[in-house]
């Protein structure tokens, strides 16, 4: 009788142990939910950076302008469209879509850069 009560109490704390690592081990419904993936393109120098820029659909591309004069990005298929960005201004959008997305500053239309989503 003893050993069984011992064997009993032994397969108890086992399953209140593995109980608790289990609970340890889930999501906990107070966590905060994952963060949209953002990344950054930096005007500078007459060039964006980087110039091809890889990213997984619903990531916002933020450009920051880091020149001393002002700069546009502007989708070669009109998808999106930046106001003129003097240094220091941003402009962000998010793609929805996979594709690749070729864009250009439009007051200095060497400066080119893509954007290809996966």
């Amino acid at each position: 009788m003893i050993r069984k009560t011992v064997w009993i109490l032994g397969l108890l704390s086992t399953v209140m142990v593995a109980a608790f690592l289990l609970s340890a081990a889930s999501p906990d419904s107070s966590a905060k939910a994952p963060q949209p993936a953002t990344a950054e393109v930096k005007v500078d120098n007459f060039s964006f950076g980087p110039a091809t820029l890889t990213v997984a659909v619903g990531t916002t591309v933020t450009w920051a302008n880091r020149d001393d004069i002002p700069h546009t990005i502007v989708s070669t298929e009109k998808v999106f469209k930046s106001k003129v960005l003097d240094t220091d201004e941003k402009f962000s959008f998010t793609f929805d879509k996979a594709g690749t997305y070729p864009y250009f500053c439009s007051i200095h239309p060497r400066m080119t850069g893509s954007v290809v989503v996966q």
